[in-house]
């Protein structure tokens, strides 16, 4: 079983991108879990949602308190929120920024498996709106291969419509264009 926890602010589709990974596990024929942690949130306000996949069924109905992944949609959470609370030795952290790995380490002091990807630009480029949440999934999928990217497309075409197109051209760029940077 992997464990993943988003972290993104009100608006930019955390929630969504844990459902369509979701949706795209079952559709690939695994077992899934996708849900929010809600308090007061408020559009812009930091949150979590939480993914956990399996090849078998999950019995665990509690929160995710040490993930194998955690994922950033939003680069101005690095360093205000402890996004590496919890990460598992030998986890992936995944962050959407225009910054080098070595200044996330830095900032972060993460020794880490880590992945960057400039999710933001691709989705101002592929969607015309800075809204990073299908961008990640293609960045995740890459960093954790735990689904294919074909698995995706119904989702996606059920949520967006004729503009899961244009999410599936930005999940594939992320995908192309997410960098790796080893554990220091």
């Amino acid at each position: 079983m992997i464990e993943i926890r988003w972290h993104g602010r009100g608006g930019q589709g955390a929630v969504t991108s844990v459902e369509m990974m979701a949706l795209a596990a079952i559709e690939e024929g695994k077992y899934a879990q996708g849900f929010p942690a809600f308090g007061p949130e408020r559009r812009g306000a930091p949150v979590m949602a939480f993914n956990r996949i399996s090849d078998t069924p999950i019995k665990i109905r509690s929160g995710i308190y040490r993930p194998d992944v955690v994922v950033v949609l939003d680069p101005s959470l690095v360093g205000l929120v402890n996004v590496t609370e919890g990460l598992k030795p030998g986890g992936v952290l995944i962050v959407n920024t225009i910054k080098t790995a070595a200044e996330i380490r830095n900032k972060l002091n993460y020794k880490g498996k880590l992945f960057t990807v400039n999710a933001g630009r691709i989705a101002r480029e592929e969607l015309g709106v800075p809204i990073t949440n299908t961008t990640m999934l293609g960045a995740v999928l890459k960093a954790t291969g735990i689904l294919k990217l074909e698995a995706l497309k119904a989702p996606l075409e059920e949520r967006f419509g004729k503009m899961a197109g244009r999410n599936m051209t930005a999940l594939k760029r992320a995908y192309k264009e997410v960098k790796t940077a080893e554990a220091a």
